[in-house]
């Protein structure tokens, strides 16, 4: 009874699958046909790219800041506004630089000047000054010595009428020392570039210095000279005669010196003296030079061509120098003659880089166009970031019609390698074995379909390379899954191998 009861149940069993097989296959027959797509296994070319992502960059960003602090006197652009090279973006107020300007190139038209007359030689009355000089020395180491003649001798009529003649030479020498004194410090006046009037002294310095020296020595021997009359007039003494002496050394020191300067000014100023004026003029140009800088900086000039991206300045308020952390540029401009992308390539790829590689490049603000592009330069060093490490990749774009604008961002695909003669097939083709992981393609051979293993290479925009599994001329098909039992095809069942 229980075999009977088992034997019953697997029957049922048996006919139930029967049933459901049939009914499997009737399903799959009201289906419609699966649409069989093919294609040819070919030769051709296939490129080898690597995908980057970057932004659009102009050819030049820069940030320009006053060097100086001060008020802004005017600002003569606004964002958007297109400029050429050396106009005038803003400025500050630069009145008291200016002045500073013509104080420092009146010090070098003083400087130069000087230098001048030094290389000129003396001027003849310089000379004639010093003659005088010399001349008069002379007569006072004369006088002294006639004075110490007649104390050594006593004092007779005749002396003290020597003496008293000696006083009205010496007041006459004193009075021509006097008026070359003054006629060696006369001024000359001129007008600088600016019109202002300016005084200089020509004699000022050596020739003023002689003169000086020649009023103290007439001074000196008509104090002797006077004093020589009053102790003769006195009479003499052994003090008196101690002086006398001390005034023929005296007089004959000063002849000397007197002689001396005679001397220099017949040969000229010396190489050091010249050499010092030239660094005093050189000395002045370096101020003249500082001071028209810090003016020029006052005025903030376009470098180049292009278009004002950024006014950070307002007219009136207070510039700061320099570019502090944080503050903002005065002024950003943008040279937009030329846009070029800067990517950054991981360094599994950057290896397969290299400059003048062409690039395909689109962007997400304008997905329609491809720009074609360069790679131009390759950073030498890499830049870490999260972990990973990256090069920093320029790729220059050929001129366009495209409207492409600053910082965009933009998809390029780089072709490191151009595979020539080579087998491909679409990869809408090619299957994975899930259990295997191997990559395969169905293939037509004769009424059947048979499963081919193949190793596949470089795969580009929906080309795969073909190394191994097929030849050339093989049709292969991507088959439905609900044709493989089709009982309208002449066969019955599609064979994979």
């Amino acid at each position: 009874m229980k075999r009977r009861t088992l034997y019953m149940i697997l029957g049922a069993a048996v006919v139930v699958i029967v049933i459901g097989v049939l009914a499997w296959r009737v399903w799959l027959a009201a289906q419609p046909a699966g649409e069989i797509r093919s294609a040819v296994v070919e030769r051709g070319t296939l490129l080898v790219t690597v995908s980057v992502s970057g932004r659009v960059e102009p050819q030049a960003r820069v940030s320009l800041a006053f060097e100086t602090s001060g008020r802004v006197a005017e600002v003569a652009v606004e964002m958007g506004d297109a400029v050429q090279a050396g106009d005038v973006l803003a400025r500050l107020d630069d009145r008291k630089l200016a002045l500073q300007v013509q104080q420092a190139q009146a010090a070098v038209t003083l400087a130069e000047a000087q230098l001048a007359q030094l290389q000129s030689g003396p001027r003849a009355e310089e000379i004639a000054s010093a003659e005088a000089s010399v001349r008069a020395a002379q007569g006072q180491v004369g006088a002294a010595a006639a004075n110490l003649d007649q104390l050594e001798a006593g004092p007779e009529e005749a002396e003290v009428a020597t003496a008293q003649a000696d006083l009205a030479a010496a007041i006459s020498q004193q009075k021509v020392a006097q008026d070359m004194y003054d006629l060696v410090l006369t001024c000359v006046g001129f007008r600088l570039p600016n019109g202002e009037k300016q005084e200089i002294c020509p004699a000022l310095g050596a020739p003023e210095e002689q003169a000086r020296y020649n009023l103290q020595a007439a001074d000196k021997a008509l104090a002797a000279a006077q004093a020589r009359f009053d102790e003769l007039v006195a009479g003499t003494n052994t003090d008196q005669v101690r002086a006398g002496r001390a005034n023929v050394a005296g007089a004959a020191a000063q002849r000397d010196a007197a002689q001396a300067q005679l001397d220099l000014l017949r040969a000229g100023a010396t190489d050091a003296q010249i050499a010092d004026a030239e660094a005093q003029v050189a000395q002045a140009q370096a101020g003249l030079e500082q001071a028209q800088l810090a003016l020029e900086r006052a005025t903030l000039r376009a470098p180049f061509d292009g278009v004002v991206a950024q006014v950070n300045v307002t007219a009136g308020e207070m510039a700061s120098a320099g570019l502090p952390t944080g503050v903002p540029a005065g002024i950003v401009l943008l040279d937009v003659s030329r846009f070029h992308v800067a990517a950054r390539v991981d360094e599994i790829e950057v290896g397969r880089l290299a400059e003048g590689q062409v690039a395909q490049v689109t962007l997400d603000a304008l997905p329609e166009a491809v720009l074609t592009g360069t790679v131009e330069r390759i950073a030498p060093v890499a830049t870490p970031e999260s972990g990973v490490v990256y090069y920093d990749v320029t790729i220059g774009l050929a001129p366009t019609d495209v409207p492409a604008r600053a910082d965009m961002t933009a998809n390029a695909t780089i072709i490191v390698e151009e595979l020539a003669d080579v087998l491909t097939i679409p990869t809408w083709v090619v299957r994975v074995d899930r259990s295997t992981g191997q990559a395969y393609v169905d293939r037509w051979v004769g009424d059947s379909v048979e499963r081919v293993n193949v190793q596949l290479g470089v795969r580009y925009e929906g080309v795969a390379q073909v190394l191994d599994g097929l030849v050339e001329g093989d049709e292969v098909v991507l088959v439905p899954d609900s044709m493989l039992f089709d009982s309208n095809r002449p066969f019955r069942r599609i064979v994979r191998q």
